[in-house]
């Protein structure tokens, strides 16, 4: 199967000869890696400060 590189967009072999995969290299995947360490790339938040394990933001236990 062959993807797009989330970084430039280089077509990747997705399989053991790839050894980056997704990425297309490891420059590719170190840019990528420095967008999300300088927040560039971020998962949205819902707002609502609800934690993984159901407690809010402040300690308090969410109803």
């Amino acid at each position: 199967m062959i993807v797009a590189c989330p970084t430039c967009s280089r077509p990747v072999e997705w399989s053991e000869v790839s050894p980056w995969r997704p990425f297309c290299s490891e420059r590719c995947k170190l840019l990528d890696l420095g967008a999300w360490a300088t927040e560039k790339h971020a998962i949205p938040d819902d707002g609502s400060g609800e934690l993984i394990d159901g407690e809010s933001q402040d300690g308090e236990e969410l109803p």
